[in-house]
């Protein structure tokens, strides 16, 4: 899409979207091609998938952790109870 049709369909004011797209492309998540005074911005599927590995692994983490935590207040309530 080009950077100036982005806008239509979001309540967002061009100059942040701008900004956004900058961010996505220094993140590897956009790619940004030139064409005169027109900038066109395309997905990046490999850095789309690293982002998806990065987050699957957080929740995972994130998960594995919380579940230890609730076993262990489980365990602190039972202990405190006999």
């Amino acid at each position: 899409l080009s950077a100036g049709g982005l806008p239509s369909g979001c309540a967002v004011a061009r100059r942040a979207i701008s900004q956004h797209l900058g961010v996505l492309r220094e993140a590897g998540l956009v790619s940004e091609r030139r064409e005169g005074t027109r900038q066109f911005y395309r997905a990046r599927p490999e850095g789309l998938k690293e982002l998806k590995e990065f987050l699957e692994g957080f929740w995972t983490f994130s998960l594995a952790q919380l579940k230890r935590e609730a076993e262990a207040e489980e365990r602190k309530k039972r202990g405190s109870r006999n």
